[in-house]
Formats: C-alpha cells, structure tokens, sequence
C-alpha cells in the first residue's frame, strides 16, 4: 500500500487521537480480492482503491482539508466470482455489518464525518445498506463515493469495448501502479456474452458470462 501522512495504519494511539481532532473527513478505501482474468492479480481492485485514496490525500491539501486514511477493507463481496480460483468473498450480511463496526468504531473515538472510496462494483449495493444504517444509528455524516461516479464517461469514451472487468482501463492502472503484476503475455481479446441490463434478482456468476475471468477485451 503506498503511504501517506495521513495514514492511520502507521499511528500511535495518542497520534491516531491528535488525527482525528484535526480530520475533516476520514476515508476508507474499499477493494476485493477477486479474479482479473489470466492477466490480472486478485488484488486489482484493492491496489486502486490503496493508490486511488493516496492521491486523495494529496491532493487534499490543495483544498485546505485534512484527512485521517483508514486502512485499506480488501475483502468485498465477490460472490459472483466464486467460480474462480483465488476469489475470497464475505456475504452480504457479513459485509455489512463489518463496514457498520468500522464506522461505529471510528465514531466512538470521535471522526463525525466518513468518506467511503469504493472500487468493487460488487460492494456499491451493501455499502449504501452499510452507509444508511451508519447515518441513521449514529451522529456520522457518511458520504459513499464508487471510483467511476466522476469519470465514466471519460473512461468510456477512452477504452470503449475495454471498459469492462478486467478490460483495458483495469489493466492499465495496474501496468501503471504495478507492472510486475500483469501477465502481458496472457492479454487476449476476450469473448465474453452481454451481461443483462436489467434488475431481475436473479444470482449473478461471472463465469456464466466468461470463461477466463474477463468480461472485455485486453490486448493494449
């Protein structure tokens, strides 16, 4: 995880105390540890959510806002992608309810205002549960942000059929952050059936969609 001034991973309880005094905001950065396809690490979308928050705190300062970074939650809720070898998931309920006592937590020590990073698609849905019954059974004012909600059109306009999991903009942010992790010489053109559009609460496995792990095409 690339570190900061800002991170609370690396302080004392008595610093941890001064932090949040001073904190404007707290952040936690949330990721998974799911496949990427071949080509990708597990890791893909925790190593954005770490280097993501980073460049928040920095640029924090040009605002003339503190920020107290939370440790990385790298488990998420994956379920989806439990076909594939390496993915580890928490349930639902589990993440949740591990999301509430984090912020309850920081709560109690006297953070009042909580800046979710979220860069799983898969935990948008439990982090807004999460978020609500934060706000509602505690004085946190609690803001959830997904790492695309400011730049998807952008981010489509640049990769288009790449655009997907463990497409073209995936993989280049890795190749950016960590290259030593790409396996370039497994980027293909994936084949991969259109996921549907609508909500039909039917349960959801990638691999119905794709067999290697990726639902667009890297080949950059």
């Amino acid at each position: 995880m690339p570190e900061t001034d800002a991170d609370l991973f690396g302080m004392t309880w008595e610093e941890a105390g001064d932090a949040i005094d001073d904190a404007d905001f707290a952040v936690l950065p949330t990721g998974s540890i799911e496949q990427h396809g071949p080509h990708l690490p597990v890791s893909t979308d925790t190593l954005r959510a770490d280097h993501l928050t980073a460049e928040l705190v920095d640029a924090a300062d040009e605002f003339d806002l503190d920020l107290l970074r939370l440790p990385t939650l790298p488990y998420g809720q994956s379920e989806h992608h439990m076909r594939f070898p390496g993915t580890v998931t928490l349930s639902t309920e589990t993440y949740v309810d591990v999301v509430r006592q984090i912020g309850e937590s920081v709560a109690e020590h006297g953070v009042d205002r909580l800046l979710i990073v979220n860069c799983h698609g898969g935990n948008r849905e439990p982090l807004s549960v999460a978020a609500d019954r934060l706000g509602r059974d505690t004085d946190l004012t609690v803001h959830f942000v997904h790492w695309t909600d400011f730049a998807r059109e952008d981010l489509e306009e640049a990769y288009g059929e790449g655009w997907g999991h463990a497409g073209d903009h995936e993989t280049s942010f890795v190749e950016l952050y960590r290259p030593d992790l790409v396996r370039s010489e497994k980027k293909e053109p994936q084949e991969a059936d259109e996921m549907p559009r609508t909500r039909s609460y039917e349960y959801f496995d990638a691999v119905s969609y794709t067999h290697l792990g990726a639902t667009s095409t890297s080949t950059r």
